[in-house]
């Protein structure tokens, strides 16, 4: 497979540098940057599209809605030729796409720099984890033990949204350097951090360069390759996040036990600065120039404040759950509820206000897009649980340390990493982005159900194939879920579709770690007569309910009898957690084939970004006034 995946990321690194029959001509004066429309029509797409193209040879692939319906995408910009003109379908006029302006070692840097970045994002997510405990000895703040890491989160969470429709108005390429500039600082000042005060904030202003690089990177993918081809680069970007992820715990245990925990953010420094210089060099995409002033009245203040607000007083409402207070509490309550009041105004202020919205409620018209996201969000609801919750199965229940439970979770990274890339090497070779989401959700059921028949024994046969099965199911669904969406949204809502996507799976997560903590901390408080009558009511309370989770080094501490109880009880709430798992994980598999199959075209469109690409073109101008005269004419019969 990495044979195969070389193979083609070469042969993607070449597409159409050479032209090929297909390619049409064009005037070189129009040959600036590259977009896509709905549907280009050849007497006036000159005139009324803020883009052009280069077509490419076309695939075979049936496009089949989830009721069996052919499907059009918004991206396939193709044209028929009238009666007695040839025949055939025509491309429309044209540019060479971007890809044949760059080369293979232009296209290489960009990648690399797009992938570093991705990385460090990813790292800064886990490479806490094992350094926490240090760091709140030596700040003697134990507050700080869920906010080192809740910061990074949140911040990346709430701005999500707003970063895709900013880049739609300014440019992707100033956004996203502005991100990794951003990104720097908060890791700069978290090095430097001579307070807890100082570290969590700083973690805030990294969360919130890190959400706009994660969202900016997958938008920059799909302006920079064609949809076709654009898989293969999703897949190794999956790939990256998983490695960062699965390594970030270890490698802030080696900083931590070897130099100082500092560097889990000083080594952020070097990396991010030459990304930063080589796509600054680099990177070519379409650049606005957008005034200032009218970038800035265009930006939907009322709605980025409502999803900001709104996202965070939801969050900080779980966050503090039965942590800081209980579940019962008015300050939990409140916040729960008063976010996802505050979340509902956005989707009213997006509907009946916002010229431009930070995201348009059109993209939830379209059953397959809404499909999408559900599979998206069921499919982050039960990654994360891998990520975050067999390190406490392998410390709590098989003894192991930090580092060591970091080395234990690698059968389920490997194994998601190869198989995200290898995705993107069959959606580029087939089109097809819909067998790889039911295989993978089916798979993720079976790897995730298979987490429940783990023991409190050492049965390595059982802890590896499990973990590589889980790993299978959940790579495939990394990028696919997201090309099926921007294949079924129009060019200048990729972005904000992008985003929106984004946005969902951070949600996901975020509840996963929250409910998945509920249920196994409910599971450890109804298990507290075995612990009591075993241990005593000291050890008991430290093992039960909301402090179970923090206490595994007690645990590590028992012998005989108590630890074989205590090992149990913790077994036992974990099991119960992974069938809640396993049941998203099947909720996921029923709605997939909802999502359908579309064409994925090779023909390659970058978009012009610019509040001119907002605009509705006169194509869907038409539609949509064809649409109102429809709706008056039957509501008057």
């Amino acid at each position: 497979m990495v044979r195969d995946a070389a193979s083609d990321t070469s042969d993607t690194l070449h597409e159409g540098e050479h032209g090929g029959a297909n390619a049409a001509t064009v005037d070189p004066a129009k040959a600036a940057t590259t977009n896509s429309s709905p549907s280009i029509q050849q007497d006036r797409g000159a005139n009324h599209n803020h883009h052009s193209t280069q077509q490419h040879a076309s695939t075979d692939v049936p496009e089949t809605g989830a009721g069996g319906r052919n499907n059009v995408s918004p991206n396939d910009d193709t044209t028929t030729s009238p009666p007695g003109g040839g025949g055939g379908v025509q491309p429309p006029s044209s540019t060479e796409p971007p890809e044949a302006g760059r080369t293979k070692l232009e296209t290489t840097l960009i990648m690399l720099a797009l992938c570093s970045a991705l990385f460090l994002a990813a790292l800064d997510v886990t490479i806490v984890a094992t350094a926490v405990p240090t760091i709140v000895q030596e700040f003697a703040s134990p507050v700080g033990y869920t906010w080192v890491g809740s910061a990074y989160l949140l911040a990346n969470a709430a701005l999500v949204p707003s970063w895709g429709k900013l880049s739609d108005i300014f440019g992707r390429k100033a956004l996203l350097l502005g991100a990794v500039a951003i990104f720097w600082i908060g890791s700069l000042i978290c090095a430097l951090a001579n307070s807890m005060g100082m570290l969590i904030a700083a973690r805030a202003i990294q969360g919130a360069g890190g959400g706009g690089i994660v969202v900016l990177v997958n938008i920059c993918i799909s302006d920079l390759f064609s949809m076709r081809t654009r898989g293969i680069y999703y897949g190794v970007l999956g790939m990256v996040w998983a490695i960062a992820s699965a390594i970030g715990p270890v490698l802030g245990g080696v900083f931590t036990s070897k130099v100082t925990w500092r560097w889990c953010f000083y080594v952020n420094l070097p990396i991010s600065a030459a990304g930063f210089l080589i796509l600054v060099f680099v990177l070519k995409l379409h650049n606005p120039k957008t005034p200032l002033r009218e970038g800035l009245a265009a930006i939907d203040w009322l709605g980025s404040l409502l999803i900001i607000g709104g996202t965070l007083m939801f969050l900080f409402g779980l966050e503090f759950g039965d942590v800081m207070y209980p579940w019962k509490s008015a300050a939990v309550i409140c916040l729960i509820v008063f976010g996802l009041v505050t979340i509902a105004l956005f989707f009213i202020v997006e509907t009946r206000v916002a010229k431009y919205p930070v995201i348009p409620l059109s993209l939830f018209k379209n059953r397959a897009n809404v499909a999408a996201f559900a599979v998206s969000f069921c499919h982050g609801y039960c990654f994360i649980s891998g990520s975050y919750y067999l390190p406490l199965y392998f410390q709590a229940v098989l003894g192991a340390d930090a580092l060591l439970s970091g080395v234990y979770i690698l059968p389920y990274a490997l194994s998601l990493s190869f198989v995200s890339a290898g995705t993107g090497v069959w959606m580029k070779k087939t089109g097809q982005y819909l067998p790889p989401i039911i295989f993978g959700m089916a798979v993720m059921t079976l790897g995730f159900g298979l987490f429940i028949d783990l023991d409190a024994s050492y049965n390595w046969a059982k802890i590896i194939i499990f973990q590589i099965i889980a790993g299978i199911g959940t790579g495939p669904n990394f990028q696919s879920p997201l090309i099926a969406l921007q294949s079924s949204v129009e060019p200048r809502n990729i972005a904000s579709a992008t985003s929106a996507f984004g946005f969902v799976r951070q949600l996901a997560t975020s509840i996963s770690v929250v409910i998945g903590g509920v249920v196994f901390q409910n599971q450890m408080q109804k298990q507290r007569p075995q612990l009591l009558a075993a241990l005593g009511p000291q050890l008991a309370d430290q093992l039960s309910g909301g402090s179970a989770g923090g206490n595994v080094a007690v645990v590590a501490a028992l012998q005989g009898e108590p630890g074989r109880v205590a090992k149990g009880a913790y077994w036992n709430s974990l099991q119960t957690m992974y069938i809640m798992y396993t049941c998203f994980a099947a909720l996921g598999l029923l709605l997939s084939p909802l999502i359908g199959q579309k064409k994925l075209s090779k023909e390659h469109k970058e978009h012009k970004t610019g509040l001119k690409s907002l605009q509705p073109t006169d194509r869907q101008n038409e539609e949509a006034a064809a649409a109102n005269g429809a709706k008056v004419e039957k509501e008057t019969v």
